[in-house]
């Protein structure tokens, strides 16, 4: 993707602000990269406006939620199925991310519950009854050492 080309330092030091924390005041980036408020404020719509921002999330607590629990869940597809086992994925309450991947699976799932017991019965009685599903595999996860979304500045060519 040739985007990384269309922008400069001045952007890149705005996007390292933005993903530290999404909520800073537009006067206060413009403070830190020694520009006029307004002058940042177009920047960040053109990066906005070419996709580079896709957009503003506040990360929760899931464990306040009652969803304590992370699970990936392996999702062999059948090669025959109707293509859109995907999408029907992402509407699974609880899944947070869907990845069609190489290898044998078709799918790999993060998937957010409160429990085993819950886990259990959203493959039995949803995953597992989906057109295209021909088996599952499910890793429960103990601890999280990381988590982010936040994407690689300082190195994003290598």
């Amino acid at each position: 993707m040739e985007i990384i080309r269309t922008i400069d330092e001045i952007d890149l030091q705005i996007l390292h602000i933005l993903q530290e924390k999404a909520r800073i005041p537009n006067a206060e980036v413009a403070r830190q990269v020694g520009m006029a408020p307004s002058a940042v404020l177009e920047r960040i719509r053109k990066l906005e406006e070419k996709g580079i921002i896709e957009g503003y999330e506040v990360r929760l607590n899931p464990a306040a939620f009652g969803q304590g629990l992370a699970a990936f869940l392996f999702v062999e597809a059948d090669p025959a199925g109707n293509g859109q086992l995907g999408e029907r994925l992402a509407q699974v309450a609880g899944v947070q991310e869907v990845h069609q991947v190489a290898g044998p699976d078709g799918y790999l799932v993060k998937l957010r519950a409160a429990d085993p017991a819950q886990l259990g019965r959203i493959l039995r009685e949803e995953i597992q009854h989906y057109p295209g599903v021909r088996a599952t595999r499910t890793q429960i996860v103990l601890n999280s050492v990381k988590e982010t979304r936040r994407i690689d500045l300082d190195h994003p060519e290598e």
